[in-house]
């Protein structure tokens, strides 16, 4: 300051020796409110990672939550570590099922659970799957245990799980179920009848609907066991995808138990419990003489004209469910035909020439 003192001696050249001060101070402000700004900002990123890395620790802590710390509870005997998923398709008799599920798990001693989805979606997030799987494989409290809910088919073994549960599912006629759900939205059912449903007061039939054209009864509204069985893979939900109804069909051989139909409830309940006595037992009784046969009914049914059913059997994606549907009657039919023995031998194998040392 004192060099430009010197270099603008006298008054006239104060104001250029004020006005250079000021712009260096000005300089000087600048700078320092920049390096603040970099601060706060690098202390913003900070916070937001410990937020993001805290999703983690939510996870970590919901797994402690389902799993048993060390001596607290009995180890499981192998009989009771066993879960069952019920990824249940909507329109398929599943309150009907379940209803003998609930009827059980007092006498059988067994827990039951409901998946309830967020605004009824039928996928889930990669952090919810993980969470979901973690519950499920750690959760032992509850175990043996069946989950039911409305959810796409979920590969356990994509998070490297040890345990994988065991899915069982029912499946119905592709316009059948459509034509159901239509008019269940409409006038309710004989379960809760006095709910009010979403599109009730709406008196067009499906006929009516279909020669409208509405999309509420469009051929591409029965895109949905295909999917349901596919998974949570984006291609599962391309409505007339070859690839999601290939693997539908791969999962409902190689990842269920079994599938059965909404026609033939009273055998899939009786291959249960042949096959499934710890949580099955006494299904058919409970199904056949209990009230439970016939738990959901929707109120209004219209039969469809073969104009309707001809719009329908020319979609590809009606023809694509029709063929997933008869594939897994198929299935159904076989396993079947094997356990249901009419000559009541339930066990076809045994063993022998057995050798080898106790040591």
């Amino acid at each position: 300051m004192a060099f430009l003192a010197r270099s603008f001696p006298g008054r006239g050249h104060l104001c250029i020796f004020l006005l250079i001060v000021g712009g260096i101070l000005l300089i000087e402000r600048q700078i320092h409110d920049l390096k603040s700004s970099q601060a706060i900002k690098a202390e913003q990123h900070i916070v937001d990672y410990r937020q993001l890395s805290g999703v983690g620790d939510k996870f970590q802590n919901a797994a402690e939550l389902t799993s048993n710390p060390p001596g607290s509870v009995t180890p499981l005997s192998p009989e009771d570590d066993i879960v069952v998923i019920y990824n249940r398709v909507p329109k398929t008799g599943s309150t009907t099922f379940m209803g003998v599920a609930y009827a059980l798990c007092d006498i059988n001693a067994f827990h039951v659970l409901h998946i309830n989805t967020s605004r009824n979606v039928n996928t889930l997030s990669l952090l919810d799957q993980r969470l979901f799987v973690d519950n499920v494989t750690r959760w032992d409290s509850v175990k043996p245990a069946i989950y039911h809910g409305h959810l796409a088919f979920l590969e356990f073994s994509r998070f490297g799980t040890r345990t994988t549960p065991i899915y069982i599912n029912l499946i119905r006629r592709p316009l059948d179920r459509l034509v159901s759900y239509y008019y269940f939205l409409r006038y309710g059912d004989d379960f809760r009848p006095h709910l009010i449903r979403h599109h009730q007061g709406d008196t067009v039939t499906f006929d009516e609907c279909v020669h409208s054209g509405q999309s509420q009864c469009s051929p591409d509204r029965v895109w949905l066991q295909i999917p349901y069985f596919c998974g949570q893979v984006a291609e599962c939900w391309n409505k007339g995808s070859q690839w999601a109804l290939d693997q539908a069909k791969h999962n409902l051989v190689s990842q269920y138990l079994l599938v059965g139909v909404t026609e033939e409830m009273d055998d899939f309940i009786a291959v249960l419990e042949l096959t499934l006595p710890r949580l099955f037992r006494g299904a058919v009784k409970q199904f056949r003489s209990g009230g439970k046969s016939h738990l959901r009914r929707t109120i209004k049914k219209d039969q469809l004209s073969p104009e309707t059913i001809a719009v329908f059997e020319s979609s590809i994606v009606w023809q694509m469910e029709e063929e997933f549907y008869r594939f897994a009657i198929e299935q159904f039919h076989f396993v079947k035909r094997k356990v249901l023995n009419p000559s009541g031998q339930t066990r076809n194998f045994f063993y022998e020439k057995i050798r080898g040392s106790n040591r």
